[in-house]
């Protein structure tokens, strides 16, 4: 399983220090939250900001746009050669163009849910995506716990996407009691705000996150 890291959840006045420190052997990603205030009611970080967090890390960048319109969002991000770009399915009735433009642009293409929004909802856009995102917690509001009905409905995601060899990446409330489970149920790739940077140290806690999802501890 690989560990996103949602510097969301990080100091954000001491970026600079604390991501030039973080393993790639560790973290394999960087989760970086775009929020526009209007798809989620917070604003977060835009493409500057994620210009400045590319320059103090070698480690890939997961950017996961919560906002309306994200066509008109996208192209900003695609100089930085994230490993994926994925938007929401409730924001845009234009996936499939979006989806090819992403992955033109040399980056994976995620397809994102919310908790409310049906997971048969993704199964048009299958053949285009190469990664779909299950939140579980509502976006934009951080600090929640993981949904009730979480594990089910990333049990029938993992089904419908399986055939298609896409990847399944959860969001929210993924910590040391659950991330055992997620590995189970196939999950490829978890992304760890609080559980991580809450923690005495990000590299040793990614470590064992890893661990735990492997079953190794």
């Amino acid at each position: 399983m690989k560990i996103s890291a949602s510097i969301l959840a990080a100091e954000l006045t001491n970026l600079k220090n604390i991501l030039p420190q973080l393993d790639p052997k560790s973290v394999d990603l960087i989760h970086i939250d775009v929020m526009d205030g209007n798809f989620v009611p917070q604003i977060s970080f835009g493409e500057a900001f994620t210009k400045e967090v590319k320059k103090h890390t070698a480690i890939p960048l997961d950017v996961h746009l919560m906002v309306k319109n994200p066509e008109a969002h996208a192209n900003r991000y695609y100089e930085l050669k994230p490993y994926c770009i994925t938007f929401h399915l409730e924001t845009t009735h234009f996936g499939v163009r979006l989806s090819d433009e992403i992955r033109s642009s040399g980056s994976k293409v995620g397809i994102t849910l919310n908790p409310a929004t049906p997971i048969e909802s993704i199964v048009p856009l299958l053949p285009y995506v190469d990664l779909v995102l299950i939140m579980t917690v509502d976006p934009g509001f951080y600090g929640q716990s993981f949904i009730k009905n979480g594990f089910e409905k990333i049990q029938k995601a993992r089904a419908l996407t399986q055939p298609f060899g896409i990847q399944l990446e959860v969001d929210g409330g993924v910590n040391e009691s659950n991330i055992a489970e997620l590995s189970r149920l196939g999950v490829d790739i978890a992304v760890v705000g609080s559980g991580l940077f809450k923690a005495e140290g990000p590299n040793s806690q990614g470590e064992k996150l890893k661990a735990l999802a492997s079953g190794s501890v």
